[in-house]
């Protein structure tokens, strides 16, 4: 017998037999972890559910603000979901003037963090709330001098992180970090 979510975003299966039910999943706060289950009874083995996320319309929300720099593209500087903030790749540029504060990445790197800052306050969150971070750099030798920066801003615990070295950044960037952090319900 086996049990699946007629969602379309799944997460990793959960053994249903632990669980003892037989109907829809909620987490706290009114978002839907898990619906619509249906069961099967052509699959042997032991039972299986698929968790879905809400994909609901009105359940995403766009943040912006000044204080950062406008997004380059058809995106957003970030997206509320879920009580999840999901943070654009951010760049080192000055919001007035959306040109670099410098050529160095050790400058670039403080003012990203600086319009991070920004977005996730426009977004009733601060660095204490990121729970992942993603960076990429031009070059990673520079990973040094960015994480005696980076350390600047994140408190312990700090976040989950991976740092990769890419061909090239917009704009020609040393840096560029994005995040995702939990926000109260």
């Amino acid at each position: 017998m086996a049990w699946c979510s007629l969602r379309s975003i799944h997460v990793p299966t959960i053994d249903v037999g632990v669980l003892r039910i037989r109907s829809p999943l909620a987490v706290a706060g009114g978002v839907v972890a898990a619906s619509s289950f249906w069961r099967s009874s052509s699959r042997k083995g032991p039972p299986f559910a698929c968790l879905s996320l809400s994909t609901a319309p009105g359940i995403k929300e766009a943040v912006a603000t000044d204080k950062a720099p406008a997004a380059l593209g058809p995106y957003s500087q970030a997206i509320k979901a879920n009580n999840l903030l999901f943070v654009s790749g951010v760049l080192g540029l000055i919001p007035e003037t959306g040109k670099f504060i410098s050529d160095g990445v050790e400058d670039q790197t403080e003012q990203v963090l600086k319009n991070m800052g920004e977005i996730l306050k426009a977004s009733g969150a601060d660095y204490s709330s990121v729970v992942k971070t993603i960076i990429m750099l031009a070059d990673l030798k520079d990973f040094k001098k960015v994480n005696e920066i980076y350390a600047k801003y994140f408190s312990s615990p700090a976040p989950a992180r991976s740092t990769y070295q890419v061909a090239a950044l917009p704009l020609d960037a040393k840096i560029e970090i994005e995040c995702i952090a939990a926000l109260k319900a």
